[in-house]
């Protein structure tokens, strides 16, 4: 059973914990931001999730990747609950890696592994795109412009 709790300091900010032992500060009033909200969050946690897959895919494929990194864009409904009704992800991956495996990963994550993405693609459409610079296949790596 995984546990977490929230803990009132002022205005909008919690104290949140959870059952690892961890705990760090959430701040919903997004005019003060004083710490991350609870939404972007939820994108953090996306990211994480699915790069901890595409890394793990990678090292079973014995792929020599030296960088994953995974960014995200979301748009959230205008009307409450104002969930996440599109994403975004992109995907850049370097060192000695085909195009395929990390295509490959990154919809094994999507159809497969990813606990967040899963529940995401419930009230979002998600796209995804792919940056591997320096491919070792034929195939030239892709570009996108969606940047940190």
């Amino acid at each position: 059973m995984v546990k977490a709790n929230a803990q009132w300091i002022d205005g909008e900010r919690f104290v949140v914990g959870a059952s690892s032992g961890h705990a760090f500060v959430v701040d919903s009033d997004r005019e003060r931001n004083t710490a991350p909200g609870p939404m972007e969050l939820v994108l953090v946690g996306l990211c994480t999730c699915t790069a901890t897959d595409v890394v793990s895919i990678l090292r079973k494929k014995r792929e020599r990747f030296t960088r994953v990194e995974v960014y995200a864009e979301a748009e959230r409904a205008k009307q409450p609950p104002t969930v996440y009704e599109s994403i975004r992800l992109l995907y850049r991956v370097d060192g000695e890696v085909s195009r395929k495996a990390v295509e490959d990963a990154v919809r094994l994550s999507k159809e497969k592994y990813c606990s967040v993405s899963a529940m995401l693609q419930k009230t979002a459409k998600m796209s995804f795109e792919i940056e591997v610079p320096k491919v070792t296949s034929a195939a030239p790596g892709g570009s996108a412009n969606l940047k940190p």
